[in-house]
């Protein structure tokens, strides 16, 4: 319930100057009635927490109408800045008069005055009753006055007296409202204000530097600060309560503080003085963690302090921690804009990836060496919802067992010898809520494989010599050239693992599958490395030709090679030897020429059709289109050779039977395969 605060002075202008300044510092926290000495209300009856007087005079006029619980508070008042600055400019030794509501306030004031330094001159009560000995004279006239002064008289209006710093803080002692005094409004208020109670001045001053300092600390601090005094209502309430909670500072302050957030503990904080440490609560459909701390001091309860902030803010803040303890800025670079290629075999890879990306399951990318498959991995790590944190790579074949599981895992202080003081926390724990891309994971010792399935299972990690299970939130991307099916078959690979991590199976295409990927991959290297070299259209065919069994990576050296020639056109001679050579190399392997012979039995004396579809294939696979049985048809009738649009149809159907072309459903045409590309090659150099 609010207290009242009854105003009491002789005229209705001082009235209104208190009531003004009580109601500014005190806003809604207190009601305030006003009376005039000589009303009519005044009869009725005073009844308010306090009663504020502005002398001894002025309550023996009113004493029979203040209720007897009534506390009787005397006026301290004085003058402003600005009135003070009138004061002192009357000349000195000037004799002069000072005009108040009645005499006894008059010498108060006066003492006042020579308290706050006024002595140039000499200043005597003014009597109205005797006003025809003030001719001539200075008068210092306060507020507004029923005495008309005499035309001779000079008159110095310093406005209307106001309440000293004093009286406010005895209102607020009073009425227990001491977390006033911490507030923007009174400092404000007090710069205003000429006291003549230096002590005070002075403690008060000290006291708002340090609040001002403490208020500047909680306003650029992230978390939000809530604090109670001993009765649960709340004195402060930083900015980011504010953001956090969504109330604004006018909507709590002096509120109850324990029914306003009953989520947080502070009845326990005050109730046990013990202290409540990082807690999950839900504020406003929010996560919040706070720790409630009681204030005591010399065994004395003062109230309790709460600090909160959401829960997102609490992960972020700890994976920054963990990434500066590592000391590392593990970050994935590449996104799919970053994978170059035009091809269907890179094309439906990427499509695959971008939709894995959305997932949170762990991946298996599969391939041959140099075809990507770190790239993909951090172009799914930069089109997911973890983007924001840490990509950490490891290869698993690049480090000894013992050193990959510190790695991976961690150590505490003293786990082992040579340990670091202190620890150090592991690659698990500086990807969480990132993305761990385990490459190579084919390499990993079958003991490391045990440990990283438990991680996989419980999203616990406990590092080497410790005895505490950490949290971790992870997305497992795992890669690997070696065939893991073979491996579990073999037991150099577990079976549970292998299914944990091929919940989402990725295979990168080799770079022969994507040949019309080679020569916008040769124009993009050689802007990384500001080359601008041409090649003859025989050292295109060569390249196109090419098995490219190292893949995107072998193909880089070559044109790096080439970059350091320093040559502005490259033509087959000016190849690698090795490129050369590979004209000649074996196109097919037994098996395949094994399943060549089954072909050639099955086709019979139609093998030149047979080679023109291929021919007519390959050409539009270059050209990046696909075409069907009836632009095979048309383009037979033009090179002079006899194919009906239903044979063409046998022979496409027989070519897919064969895994030489692939065949998309409706008007979407037909592509030849690598394998198909090489079958061809072998069938004209035959």
């Amino acid at each position: 319930m609010k207290k009242t605060v009854a105003i009491i002075s002789y005229n209705m202008e001082t009235v209104r100057i208190y009531y003004e300044q009580i109601k500014s510092l005190f806003s809604e926290s207190i009601n305030i009635i006003k009376y005039c000495i000589g009303d009519e209300e005044l009869k009725k009856g005073i009844y308010a927490d306090i009663v504020l007087l502005p002398s001894y005079d002025a309550l023996m006029k009113v004493e029979g109408c203040i209720d007897n619980r009534s506390q009787i508070l005397f006026a301290n008042r004085t003058v402003s800045k600005s009135g003070l600055d009138k004061i002192l400019d009357i000349s000195k030794g000037t004799e002069v008069m000072l005009l108040d509501e009645s005499i006894e306030m008059a010498k108060k004031m006066i003492s006042t005055l020579y308290q706050i330094g006024v002595k140039h001159m000499d200043v005597v009560p003014f009597n109205p009753d005797e006003s025809e000995n003030i001719r001539d004279k200075a008068i210092i006239m306060l507020g507004q006055s029923k005495y008309t002064p005499d035309p001779s008289n000079r008159i110095i209006n310093v406005g209307s007296s106001i309440l000293d710093i004093s009286t406010i803080m005895d209102i607020a002692i009073k009425l227990r409202l001491e977390d006033v005094l911490n507030r923007q409004n009174i400092k404000k208020t007090y710069k205003e204000i000429v006291t003549a109670n230096f002590g005070l001045s002075g403690i008060l001053g000290k006291t708002n530097k340090f609040e001002s300092q403490v208020d500047i600390l909680l306003q650029v601090i992230d978390d939000g600060v809530i604090a109670i005094n001993s009765d649960g209502l709340i004195f402060s309430y930083n900015e980011s309560a504010k953001r956090i909670l969504g109330f604004r500072s006018e909507e709590v302050i002096n509120r109850d503080g324990i029914k306003l957030f009953s989520e947080i503990p502070f009845e326990y904080a005050l109730r046990k003085r013990k202290s409540i440490k990082e807690r999950l609560i839900k504020i406003n459909a929010y996560d919040v963690v706070v720790s409630v701390d009681p204030i005591t001091h010399s065994g004395k309860l003062y109230g309790a302090v709460a600090i909160i902030r959401k829960f997102n803010e609490a992960e972020r803040k700890q994976h920054k921690l963990r990434a500066q303890l590592i000391g590392k800025g593990h970050r994935a670079k590449y996104s799919f804009d970053d994978i170059i290629g035009d091809s269907e075999a890179i094309k439906k890879c990427k499509d695959i990836a971008k939709r894995m990306s959305k997932s949170n399951s762990s991946i298996l990318i599969t391939g041959e060496s140099g075809t990507g498959k770190e790239l993909f991995a951090q172009a799914i790590h930069n089109g997911s919802r973890r983007k924001n944190y840490q990509f950490v790579a490891v290869n698993c074949g690049a480090l000894p067992e013992s050193l990959l599981e510190s790695e991976l895992f961690g150590y505490e202080e003293g786990a082992f010898t040579g340990a670091r003081k202190g620890g150090k926390p592991g690659l698990f724990e500086l990807a969480h809520q990132g993305t761990l891309f385990l490459d190579e994971i084919g390499e990993m010792p079958i003991n490391l494989q045990m440990r990283l399935l438990r991680v996989l299972q419980e999203r616990e990690v406990m590092r080497i010599g410790g005895d505490r299970l950490i949290h971790v939130d992870i997305r497992l991307i795992a890669a690997t050239n070696r065939n893991l099916k073979e491996m579990v078959k073999e037991g150099k690979f577990r079976e549970d693992l292998y299914y944990r991590l091929n919940v989402l199976p990725l295979k990168t295409p080799p770079l022969r599958a994507r040949v019309q990927d080679i020569l916008p991959l040769i124009d993009q290297i050689k802007k990384e490395f500001n080359s601008n070299f041409q090649l003859s259209e025989n050292a295109k065919q060569v390249l196109l030709d090419h098995n490219w069994r190292g893949n995107v990576r072998e193909l880089s050296n070559y044109v790096e090679y080439l970059v350091n020639l320093h040559i502005k056109e490259v033509d087959v001679d000016d190849l690698p030897i090795d490129l050369e050579v590979s004209l000649d190399e074996q196109i097919l392997d037994n098996e395949e020429k094994r399943l060549i012979e089954r072909f050639l039995e099955s086709i019979g004396k139609h093998e030149r059709k047979y080679i023109f579809v291929l021919e007519e294939l390959e050409k539009s696979f270059l050209d990046n289109e696909r075409i069907g049985r009836r632009s095979i048809y048309q383009r037979a009738r033009e090179n002079g050779i006899f194919i009906s649009e239903q044979e063409a149809r046998k022979i496409l159907i027989n070519l897919e039977k064969f895994l030489m072309v692939e065949i998309f459903k409706g008007r979407s045409g037909t592509v030849i395969t690598e394998y198909g590309r090489r079958v061809l090659k072998y069938l004209k150099m035959g």
